[in-house]
């Protein structure tokens, strides 16, 4: 039987996973929210590919601050956003903008599977929503879907 001081000590515990879980998905969302002003800025003006990257970029924002939310409902302290962010691959045109935010997406959703995996019913379910809405905005840029979203894709010979 566990003594008082040790449940207390599992539940710190259990909350300091918790929270460092959320903070590597604020951080993977904090990216977005940069990557997606680089991703807009390379696409023309008024198009459709520019309509959705503002809206992809107001979806990462609003779960930026539910992040921070919980994050500091839990007695942590958000991290704060880098400055600037180091892209993977210089943008310079439309494609390597779509290129830039299937990335993002990825990434995003990548993050998320850490959450996915606590023992934490709700923070699962928020996690599983996020892995979810990330994927889906992948595939809209990306034009097609992934088997298994957020995890890295085995390359043969690589």
């Amino acid at each position: 039987m566990m003594s008082a001081s040790g449940r207390a000590g599992q539940a710190r515990s259990s909350q300091q996973q918790a929270i460092a879980k959320l903070q590597d998905a604020l951080a993977a969302e904090q990216a977005a929210s940069y990557g997606y002003g680089v991703v807009g800025a390379h696409l023309p003006q008024g198009s459709a590919r520019q309509g959705a990257a503002t809206a992809d970029w107001v979806a990462h924002m609003r779960v930026t601050d539910e992040l921070v939310a919980m994050i500091s409902s839990r007695g942590g302290q958000p991290a704060p956003a880098a400055v600037a962010y180091q892209l993977p691959e210089p943008v310079q045109t439309a494609t390597a903008a779509v290129a830039l935010a299937v990335f993002l997406e990825d990434r995003v959703a990548q993050a998320y599977l850490g959450v996915v995996a606590l023992p934490d019913s709700g923070l699962r379910s928020f996690g599983a929503q996020q892995v979810r809405a990330a994927a889906l905005r992948a595939a809209a840029w990306r034009g097609s879907t992934q088997a298994f979203p957020g995890l890295l894709a085995i390359r043969p010979n690589g």
